[in-house]
């Protein structure tokens, strides 16, 4: 197998990022989003899917707010993974995981299947999606998951059970449960014998 790495840059009027990953590395990160949430979440999905990453946004417009910089960064992995992966030859495609913090169950189920579509299921007792601690909110976190998915070309489910009131103890769930199960989708079947997951014979 071929090293399963790739290094983008994207610049545009209101970010320039930079990001190289190894998909089979240790779980090594190095991330500076300047969204200091977003930066420990990043870390922690990279150490649990055990990717290295590393992810340096370079310009920002963060004095209008994170919109912006957020997406962006998620379109950045997104297009990361996507270069790595290349033709998709032996993965295993799918990938799903839990995680549990306290009381709090985040579920992530991926399908890396050149369709890029994403859905946050959340509790109807939900607060609202833009409440924000810590500058950072469910809504971004959709923004950010939703440019990834679309991206990297990849079906992505997420949902959350027992919502805690604390953000960070909601997003660690869901970020760990990310990068277990986009590591499990991005594994190698050596039963596929390097051929695409796909009765197409081709993942785009």
């Amino acid at each position: 197998m071929s090293n399963r790495t790739a290094e983008t840059l994207r610049k545009s009027k209101e970010t320039e990022i930079r990001a190289a990953l190894n998909v089979d590395g240790s779980g090594q990160s190095k991330v500076k989003t300047n969204i200091g949430l977003l930066d420990h979440m990043l870390d922690l999905f990279a150490f649990h899917g055990l990717f290295d990453l590393d992810l340096d946004v370079q310009k920002a417009d963060l004095e209008i707010d994170i919109h912006h910089t957020n997406e962006d960064i998620g379109i950045v992995l997104g297009k990361t993974f996507k270069k790595a992966l290349a033709e998709k030859e032996g993965i295993k495609r799918f990938g799903f995981a839990a995680a549990p913090m306290e009381a709090t169950v985040g579920k992530c189920i991926i399908d890396i299947s050149g369709r890029g579509y994403f859905k946050l299921n959340m509790p109807d007792d939900a607060p609202p999606a833009n409440e924000t601690q810590d500058g950072y909110a469910f809504t971004y976190v959709e923004h950010f998951l939703e440019s990834f998915a679309h991206n990297i070309g990849a079906t992505i489910s997420v949902s959350i059970e027992n919502m805690s009131d604390d953000l960070h103890t909601n997003l660690e769930s869901i970020f760990k449960a990310f990068g277990l199960a986009l590591d499990q989708a991005t594994q190698i079947d050596p039963r596929r014998n390097g051929t695409v997951p796909s009765t197409k014979g081709i993942i785009d």
